[in-house]
């Protein structure tokens, strides 16, 4: 089934080159497997975000980020500081197909990481406001979802700055969530 915001006439093979003032928002490349295996080996990061992962999952979450644009047209950036080219979060659109309470599937959700020494900055910002310019120019005004792991409280600011409205809580693998829509 095409996914309503996957126009296939507007079908990105690969992630877009957006530029901000400090950031690069890029494909995903083999290289950024460090900056991966750090990020979900970190304890602090990953309580958020299903817990601790070896470098096989990792690798096949990085994978499957890259693998969303030919298959559905959006799927995750790499965020590259410009000052020193680091890798330093990661973000993007898609559709996981949740068995989620209340559902989402087939609506756009929108999803970040940051690396711990990039936060604080209005980087994260930044780069999610680039990214939502993009989604809205190329998809237009829709409903962005979000699931945002109740305690992480810097994700909920974050997702507040950019527009999102907090919802009823859900359900997601038996663990709760909080329920972000940022409206059209």
């Amino acid at each position: 089934m095409v996914r309503p915001f996957h126009d296939p006439q507007l079908r990105f093979r690969s992630a877009p080159r957006l530029e901000t003032d400090r950031l690069v928002l890029r494909d995903l490349e083999l290289s950024d497997l460090d900056y991966f295996l750090r990020i979900f080996q970190d304890e602090d990061v990953t309580r958020f975000i299903g817990g601790l992962n070896d470098s096989e999952n990792t690798f096949r979450k990085m994978m499957a980020g890259k693998a969303f644009w030919p298959l559905t047209g959006v799927g995750m950036w790499a965020v590259e500081r410009k000052s020193d080219e680091a890798t330093i979060g990661h973000l993007g659109f898609f559709d996981f197909l949740r068995p989620i309470e209340p559902p989402i599937s087939n609506h756009p959700e929108m999803g970040w990481i940051f690396a711990p020494e990039a936060q604080g900055q209005g980087l994260a910002s930044e780069a999610c406001c680039a990214a939502l310019d993009w989604f809205e120019a190329h998809f237009g005004k829709q409903d962005i979802h979000a699931l945002i792991s109740p305690g992480n409280d810097a994700s909920m600011r974050l997702a507040e700055r950019l527009g999102f409205e907090r919802r009823t809580d859900g359900t997601y693998r038996d663990q709760p969530q909080t329920m972000w829509v940022r409206p059209a």
